[in-house]
């Protein structure tokens, strides 16, 4: 996502587009609707005043990205990014009504019989000219209005992009004219303008269901799901709403993390979701995350063991220091053994728990049962957003899994033992002394 400042220079970039267009294609105008007049070709009129309708198109362009531009206030909180929506939607009606005089103006000239015996010289170098500068201008308002995302500007090259195709059949109509055959050039005008009525229909359509806050972002709604999902302490995304505000986009989304996740854990993943997604994606102005307890059917859980013993195993007294690791999934009404992990870290002496952590990361693990863990697997189970509940006793897997659906369990707050008093903490002690000695 961009800054305001960034988003300011990008609307700025529009608008500065949008003038130099409509200037040109106002001299452009001129140019056609003179040399029409001065020798009498009343296609290269018509041509020049459906440029001059143009000039209209790309100002309310303009003046859409101008509105746009404006700081965000009191009155308007989420500033006036949709003006440009409406000027798109005000330009889409313009090509509309273009589309049908151009019609009309086909259909008379099939029965319109103007011949001329001399070649229209300057009618024809003016209609060349205006296909060379349509042709520059829509390229050159297609690549800024995709660089910004600008709807508005997008459709303006759209239609300068057909003025080209107009200008090549006032070309041909001109010449043909001159040659005695007018119907070819009342039929080129018709097809032309049914690629018009089709552009304005599509801009006309797009631009009210985004006023309406359609759903036209399929691709990014998904993108955005996928992204988020990722993000650990996110054990669901519920819901992705995406409403377009002229050149960018607003997201509004529901995630799902641990039930019993402090407040302060919670805010900070809202804002790594909302910094995530403003990140990746440039036309997203604001995202407004929203979190919820997790509410799965399904929780997978993971305890030490002492052996493989099926639900009848026996918890061990250390989560780091257990010969085996017993995955179970636990549903609402019942719960099943999926398998045993051999613990291939045992004989290694630092950091065992967090390398069991790691190397189990893909199993998404909800819940923790253990009757001792250290300072560090603790605090990295945390940082995961996984829940830690303290056994008493030896129970077996059976035991646990019935106390805790009964409620008898307690979460743990702090690990058991710290840093110091860890295996960590007495290699570094005896270490201490040996340098010493």
């Amino acid at each position: 996502m961009n800054t305001e400042t960034e988003k300011k220079q990008l609307l700025k970039r529009g608008q500065r587009i949008a003038l130099v267009s409509s200037l040109i294609t106002l001299a452009v105008a001129l140019v056609k609707g003179v040399t029409g007049y001065a020798f009498e070709s009343h296609l290269l009129i018509a041509d020049a005043f459906h440029s001059a309708g143009d000039v209209v198109t790309v100002a309310a362009s303009g003046f859409g990205l101008w509105l746009a531009a404006r700081k965000k206030s009191e009155k308007f909180p989420y500033g006036l990014y949709r003006a440009e929506t409406v000027a798109t939607l005000f330009i889409g009606l313009l090509i509309l009504w273009a589309g049908v005089a151009m019609a009309r103006e086909g259909y008379e000239k099939l029965f319109r019989h103007a011949t001329s015996a001399l070649f229209p010289l300057l009618p024809v170098c003016a209609a060349i000219l205006s296909v060379v500068v349509s042709f520059f201008l829509a390229k050159i308002q297609e690549a800024t209005a995709r660089a910004i995302n600008s709807q508005s500007l997008l459709a303006t090259s759209r239609e300068t992009r057909l003025d080209v195709f107009v200008s090549v059949a006032v070309l041909a109509g001109i010449l043909m004219a001159s040659r005695g055959m007018p119907y070819v050039e009342g039929g080129l005008i018709l097809v032309i303008a049914l690629l018009t009525l089709k552009l304005a229909g599509e801009t006309v359509w797009l631009s009210v269901m985004s006023l309406l806050d359609a759903d036209l972002d399929a691709d990014l709604r998904d993108g955005v799901s996928s992204m988020i999902t990722e993000i650990p302490g996110v054990r669901a995304v519920t819901g992705i709403r995406i409403r377009r505000a002229g050149p960018f986009r607003m997201v509004d989304c529901t995630i799902e993390t641990a039930p019993h996740l402090p407040l302060y854990q919670a805010h900070e993943l809202a804002d790594r979701v909302e910094e995530n997604i403003a990140g990746t994606y440039r036309d997203i102005d604001t995202v407004f995350v929203h979190v919820e307890p997790f509410r799965g059917k399904v929780l997978m859980a993971l305890v030490p063991v002492d052996g493989v013993n099926g639900p009848d195993s026996v918890i061990h007294e250390h989560f780091g220091r257990a010969p085996y690791l017993a995955l179970v999934r636990i549903g609402e009404s019942n719960w099943e053994l999926v398998d045993f992990y051999f613990n291939e870290f045992l004989g290694e002496k630092l950091h065992i728990g967090v390398k069991i952590i790691k190397a189990l990361s893909a199993t998404g693990i909800d819940i923790l049962f253990t009757k001792q863990i250290g300072e560090l697997s603790f605090s990295l189970l945390k940082e995961r957003f996984v829940d830690i509940y303290k056994i008493e006793g030896t129970p077996t897997i059976r035991g646990i899994v019935t106390a805790y659906g009964n409620g008898e369990l307690l979460r743990l707050h702090e690990p058991t033992h710290t840093l110091e008093d860890s295996e960590t903490g007495r290699l570094a002690e005896l270490s201490r002394a040996e340098n010493k000695s």
